[in-house]
């Protein structure tokens, strides 16, 4: 599936795990295309940000059932990646949060 790089990536996941795992070892989480694969993420990642991407890791979230009232629903499953960044790099976008 060809997946522009704005389209692999979709929102920076800015949660105290992710910050604490940013400051020990230069891990960047973000929100990812379903389909997407570590190689998309990867090139995606390094174009958008101007970085070097030594590993991804992805994790599939599975959607929670949630109520309301009588009626039940699900959320959608969704993937998130965690980028390991070259000795020295950041990205500008999470130094700010």
């Amino acid at each position: 599936m060809n997946l522009a790089n704005q389209d692999v990536v979709k929102r920076p996941l800015i949660t105290e795990k992710a910050e604490r795992n940013r400051e020990a070892a230069r891990h960047y989480a973000f929100e990812v295309h379903r389909d997407a694969t570590k190689i998309q993420v990867k090139q995606a990642v390094e174009k958008l940000f101007n970085v070097h991407v030594l590993a991804v890791r992805t994790a599939i979230a599975r959607g929670k059932t949630k109520r309301v009232g009588r009626n039940i629903g699900r959320r959608p499953n969704w993937k998130k990646a965690f980028v390991t960044l070259k000795e020295g790099e950041t990205i500008a976008l999470f130094e700010g949060a």
